[in-house]
């Protein structure tokens, strides 16, 4: 176990758990916010993953999550604002 890895296991509860409780509960700007944050923080920790276990294939997914979690969240958004 390296360093990456602990850092990826110490960024999964400290990032996303807080995430994951904001898009739960709060009003719809809050979950927003929430969705935002756990987007940001699944590319962070597919990136750490990438440089523990030494596999570029988990970049261009990070990168392609970091793409689908801006999208989703813009979707997210129009629909609520039609509601």
């Amino acid at each position: 176990m390296n360093t990456w890895l602990v850092a990826a296991a110490a960024l999964l509860v400290v990032g996303m758990l807080p995430a994951v409780v904001v898009a739960g509960r709060g009003d719809l700007l809050d979950r927003l916010a929430g969705l935002g944050m756990a987007g940001v923080v699944a590319t962070l920790e597919m990136l750490l993953l990438s440089e523990g276990y030494q596999r570029s294939s988990y970049v261009d997914a990070g990168l392609v999550l970091a793409a689908l979690s801006l999208t989703g969240s813009l979707v997210f958004a129009r629909l609520v604002v039609r509601q």
